[in-house]
């Protein structure tokens, strides 16, 4: 039997930790993420014109990042207590890309042949995995860090779920200072950035989440 064989055994036969240490440990690294991540957007990079906030697109951006953000919270809590269940949170984190990928890709479809380039593209495509990714740096740090000091048995999976968090995180920080409100822009470009996060935490997680 190797170490991490051991490792999760002994965990099982520990039983599931106390739901509240998760909360109480990712909910300070959320809080303190999220206000970072909403300052480096709105100092450097500017917050977006009013007008833009009676617009459906900018709404989508926030809900679809908050949601996903819930549903990763919930799925990283679970992963940091050995023998809880993790299908049913992970497969809500999916659900909810998977609602916007539909939606976006229904809204391309009916877009006008001439004007699709420029909905999924925008102005800022190359640049907005990037940003998303640059500002939820911090909640990934503090995601890390909180699951460190619980109990995750499977790291890497742990450290993915955290990435997703973070990218959630930052996605939700970029859409008060993103000028697109394309959902077809939103469902891929957003989307990459919060996968970018996502792997990020899965390379990090087994080099600092093992026990």
């Amino acid at each position: 039997m190797n170490t991490e064989d051991l490792i999760t055994m002994l965990a099982r036969q520990a039983g599931p930790a106390p739901r509240a240490a998760a909360a109480r440990r990712l909910a300070p690294a959320l809080a303190a993420g999220t206000a970072l991540g909403l300052a480096g957007a709105l100092v450097f990079m500017g917050p977006v014109p009013a007008a833009l906030f009676a617009e459906p697109g900018l709404w989508l951006k926030l809900v679809y990042s908050a949601a996903l953000a819930a549903a990763a919270v919930w799925w990283a809590a679970r992963l940091a207590r050995p023998a809880a269940a993790t299908a049913v949170p992970g497969r809500a984190a999916l659900a909810v890309v998977a609602a916007v990928l539909a939606l976006g890709g229904l809204t391309l479809v009916i877009t006008p042949a001439g004007s699709r380039l420029a909905a999924l593209l925008g102005s800022s495509w190359a640049a907005c995995p990037g940003n998303v990714l640059s500002l939820s740096l911090p909640t990934l740090a503090g995601a890390l860090w909180a699951l460190r000091g619980l109990a995750p048995t499977r790291p890497r999976l742990a450290g993915w779920a955290a990435g997703v968090l973070a990218g959630a995180v930052g996605a939700f920080s970029y859409a008060f200072a993103c000028p697109e409100i394309s959902p077809a822009f939103v469902a891929v470009w957003y989307t990459l950035g919060i996968g970018l996060s996502g792997a990020l935490g899965a390379l990090i997680g087994p080099r600092v989440l093992r026990w």
